[in-house]
């Protein structure tokens, strides 16, 4: 088992970190930091988990949440795919990538990560995740 990430759950993961915000930083640091413990594939998607070392910052207030605005085009899906990140108790959880209805191709070598709404994403939309607004 490679304690590393794949092509595309390293891309999946830079768009889902992406942006000025305290709870991403938080994130992005805990990333560096972690390690892939396993990687479960479930027919139509995979569950990637970590762990991230006990002495790395938590966001306040140790929140659970998920989020993901997230897609991906992938030769071979005809309906492509989209990604869910889940955080525990302050931390990077899991990483979630499925496709619409189709089995996850066994071996992803051409395919294009985007954002579900365009070029760009909505911050305030997504604070509301780990806000509880």
């Amino acid at each position: 088992m490679k304690n590393i990430l794949t092509e595309i759950e390293s891309r999946a993961m830079e768009l889902l970190l992406h942006g000025d915000d305290p709870v991403l930083e938080i994130l992005r640091e805990q990333l560096r930091v972690s390690k892939v413990i396993t990687r479960e594939f479930t027919g139509v998607g995979f569950f990637t988990y970590f762990k991230v070392p006990e002495n790395t910052k938590r966001i306040e207030g140790n929140k659970s949440f998920k989020f993901g605005d997230v897609e991906a085009e992938i030769e071979g899906l005809k309906d492509g795919a989209g990604f869910l990140l889940h955080v525990e108790k302050g931390a990077l959880d899991v990483l979630e990538g499925y496709s619409y209805d189709e089995s996850w191709p066994s071996d992803i070598r051409t395919f294009k990560v985007s954002y579900i709404h365009g070029p760009g994403r909505d911050i305030s939309s997504l604070r509301k995740k780990w806000s509880g607004d």
